[in-house]
């Protein structure tokens, strides 16, 4: 089995690249970094308890617990398949934690991506994004408008913004990003496994960049 993990910062377009890939290409299994909590605490995994009574103390998830449901996760998987990690992991410490994980389940890291977006667009993403109240379908001002304005088109539900989405915010969020993530880049640079795509221009393009990084 091969492990590809996705990088970007908030707005890159992870989930959207993600969601192309996975359509287009059946053999890959996308996990963002908060299904896999979900999963493993509605399945009641033995991990995923022990994860679930940390969360509702309010405290962070362990680095090597998280690697445990990824490893569970790996087991379930059958055939040729490949794993697309999104978020996971966020520093270097977890990226170790994973690569125990990797080798104990005798898979491969094959690709680490990059989705490289400047910072002026990054926050024009964040801050334009809309969130439907009730079915949290999502949208964009001008990236992905709804028919109408502030109505969702799939149930009629009112478009909110999310309180972590205005431009101030957006740009807190980048540099917390910048700090935990840059030592993650230089991290898997140095190994030779790290793959940068421009996250820029028409999504198909960003797409087609991102698969053929793979």
């Amino acid at each position: 089995m091969d492990v590809v993990i996705l990088l970007g910062a908030p707005g890159s377009g992870k989930g959207t690249v993600a969601g192309r890939l996975v359509a287009a290409d059946k053999t890959l299994r996308h996990v963002s970094s908060g299904e896999l909590l979900r999963d493993a605490v509605e399945h009641h995994t033995a991990a995923g308890d022990e994860a679930d009574a940390y969360m509702k103390r309010g405290e962070l998830v362990p680095d090597a617990l998280i690697a445990r449901i990824v490893a569970d996760l790996m087991a379930e998987l059958d055939g040729p398949r490949a794993l697309l990690l999104d978020g996971f992991p966020r520093t270097v410490v977890q990226a170790q934690a994973l690569d125990r994980t990797i080798e104990s389940c005798g898979a491969s890291l094959a690709a680490v991506v990059l989705l490289e977006v400047p910072d002026e667009i990054l926050v024009d993403r964040i801050a334009g994004r809309r969130m439907c109240s009730v079915c949290g379908a999502g949208y964009h001002v001008t990236n992905l408008p709804p028919r109408v304005d502030g109505i969702c088109d799939a149930c009629g539900g009112a478009l909110k913004v999310r309180k972590d989405d205005n431009p101030e915010t957006a740009k807190n969020r980048l540099a917390v990003y910048r700090t935990q993530t840059m030592p993650l880049i230089e991290f898997y640079e140095a190994r030779g496994v790290l793959r940068r795509v421009p996250g820029t221009g028409p999504i198909d393009e960003i797409v087609e960049r991102a698969r053929r990084a793979l």
